[in-house]
């Protein structure tokens, strides 16, 4: 019986060795779960699987997936294995569509045919495009500008008919800035390119890159440069966990924003971070990227209403505190002068 009972606690979790679903595992296992992370370690890191065991696949094998799926028989999936960045996507499309919207059919069909019923997807702020009104509520019209958001808008789609036809329910949460690292140090952000704002800041710091390339100060913001909301990992993965128990309480399919409602713009990350390490940050300015919207904040209340969603880690200073630390233990920096 015992056996049975930690089977029937199995969450399998694709992109499980990567930034978001490695955070996801930690919350799962904290909550009694056992995660099984599924990853092709493409873009993936095995250190970050700390948690449970790594199943090495690819989300497009149905066959591996069946046998994952037989072995572990979990009782739902958590799904972050996509590719995520904005420029290859306008470069390799069809490697976007391919990867981000037939792989997630592929493990819909897997999941039907293992009969499981229970998916909570990784989904993004991207699929808004450049929104009219701010903060951005579920309501808002969904018009991605890049085949990243439009591959996951697809994903979002498919899973409103696989629920009316075949009855997985499922939960799209739309990130907004996925930020921060682990409290304990031994998981955080890592991407090979890295495009992500924080840790370039930090990048820039540590000597690794020459100087942060700041895209635009003529935005029609406070400070001329743009505005993001920046929401802590640990407080997503924890979101993820709360999704699951929503389905498992016979939730319906839904999508929610993940957010904090906070709005901070590059100038004020950078003063942060210059806080935070005590290290001035070597800036270079450069014209807008192409696509960027002025300014991106989420409406979070309805996964507060749905899921109990509070995020925790809302100011900017804990937020950079904790990526520092990740970014300072894996480089061997000690002090923060």
């Amino acid at each position: 019986m015992g056996g049975e009972e930690k089977m029937a606690r199995t969450v399998l979790v694709t992109g499980g060795a990567g930034y978001v679903g490695s955070h996801a595992c930690s919350s799962l296992k904290a909550a009694g779960f056992v995660p099984v992370s599924y990853d092709n370690l493409s873009r993936g890191f095995r250190e970050l699987v700390l948690y449970g065991p790594l199943e090495e696949g690819d989300i497009r094998d149905k066959s591996r997936l069946a046998a994952v799926f037989a072995q572990y028989k979990p009782v739902a999936v958590m799904h972050f294995a996509a590719l995520a960045y904005v420029g290859e996507s306008v470069s390799e499309p069809a490697l976007y569509y391919h990867n981000n919207f037939s792989g997630a059919l592929s493990l819909l069909d897997a999941m039907r045919d293992a009969d499981i019923g229970k998916f909570i997807f990784s989904s993004t702020c991207a699929t808004y495009g450049t929104p009219e009104t701010q903060p951005i509520s579920e309501s808002a019209p969904q018009s991605p500008i890049n085949p990243y958001g439009r591959s996951k808008l697809m994903v979002e789609q498919a899973l409103r008919d696989y629920d009316t036809a075949y009855g997985l329910r499922s939960v799209s949460l739309r990130y907004f800035n996925a930020c921060g690292a682990h409290p304990s140090g031994d998981i955080g952000e890592m991407h090979d390119p890295e495009s992500h704002l924080i840790p370039r800041i930090l990048m820039a710091i540590g000597g690794e890159i020459e100087a942060l390339d700041v895209f635009g100060i003529d935005y029609p913001t406070p400070d001329g440069t743009a505005v993001r909301d920046y929401v802590h990992v640990c407080d997503l993965a924890d979101a993820h966990v709360a999704a699951l128990r929503y389905l498992d309480m016979g939730g319906a399919t839904t999508a929610l924003n993940l957010g904090t409602g906070r709005g901070y713009s590059v100038r004020e990350v950078i003063a942060s971070a210059e806080r935070v390490t005590g290290r001035k940050v070597p800036l270079r300015y450069t014209k807008r990227r192409p696509g960027d919207p002025p300014m991106l904040v989420a409406d979070a209340a309805a996964a507060g209403a749905v899921l109990g969603f509070a995020p925790k880690g809302t100011d900017i200073d804990r937020i950079v505190e904790s990526a520092w630390a990740w970014y300072a233990k894996r480089r061997g920096i000690s002090g923060s002068a």
